[in-house]
């Protein structure tokens, strides 16, 4: 798919992003999210960098699909992990290669930048359909489980 990857920029991507967000959140946990709060959340990158960026995929102008990346630094190996959260792909262009064009642009930065280790996500167990593309990406879920507590 001729669709073009590009840093999010605040006054552009804010709102369309915490729209995806959203609706994410109710596809795939059923979940319904509060917009504001959550426009907030996505607002709180844009004004903290350094914690993280998001990136969206525009085809013909038009924002299809975004990602975020949050930085872990690893004691062990002396480096930054990539983390790849809120990646949404708009239902009418999935299966086409937007994600793996994401993948493909993180996997570049990880090699050119001698500080980024590789790239990590989490996934909710009942996406099957997101597992089977990660895998075929060639990532692996054979390493690490997750356990989390939340409030």
């Amino acid at each position: 798919m001729n669709c073009v990857i590009e840093n999010a920029k605040r006054d552009k991507h804010a709102q369309i992003i915490a729209e995806f967000q959203v609706e994410m959140a109710l596809e795939t946990e059923n979940m319904e999210l509060n917009f504001e709060k959550t426009k907030k959340g996505v607002q709180h990158i844009f004004d903290n960098p350094k914690e993280g960026e998001y990136w969206v995929s525009l085809y013909e102008g038009q924002a299809i699909g975004c990602l975020l990346t949050l930085y872990e630094w690893s004691d062990w190996r002396q480096g930054t992990v990539l983390w790849v959260h809120s990646a949404f792909v708009k239902k009418e262009f999935r299966g086409r290669g937007v994600f793996k064009k994401f993948y493909n642009m993180l996997q570049e930065r990880v090699r050119q930048n001698p500080s980024y280790l590789g790239i990590r996500l989490y996934v909710d167990k009942r996406n099957l359909s997101a597992q089977k593309v990660y895998k075929s990406l060639g990532m692996s879920d054979e390493h690490y489980s997750l356990f989390e507590w939340m409030a």
